[in-house]
């Protein structure tokens, strides 16, 4: 176990995080914590959440080409 490390509260009830600890624990900005009262002290706990697939694949994928406008007719492109 490593050795307790000091911190105080803003009076948001805000607490930092040292740099040594948050790269340890491979935490960044937007890492999830929970906070659990365990008899007289807390326990700190980092945890990723669960990414959920999406409904659909609309606008997973990136082009750079321009968008088809929306009354493009595919047979306009046929050669009579």
């Amino acid at each position: 176990m490593s050795r307790p490390v000091d911190c105080s509260i803003t009076s948001k009830g805000q607490v930092t995080i040292s740099k040594a600890l948050r790269q340890q624990l491979g935490l960044a900005r937007g890492s999830c914590v929970t906070f659990t009262l365990v008899g007289d002290h807390l326990e700190v706990r980092a945890w990723k959440p669960e990414q959920r697939l999406p409904a659909s694949g609309f606008g997973l994928l990136s082009s750079t080409r321009p968008p088809v406008p929306a009354n493009f007719d595919p047979a306009s492109l046929l050669q009579p």
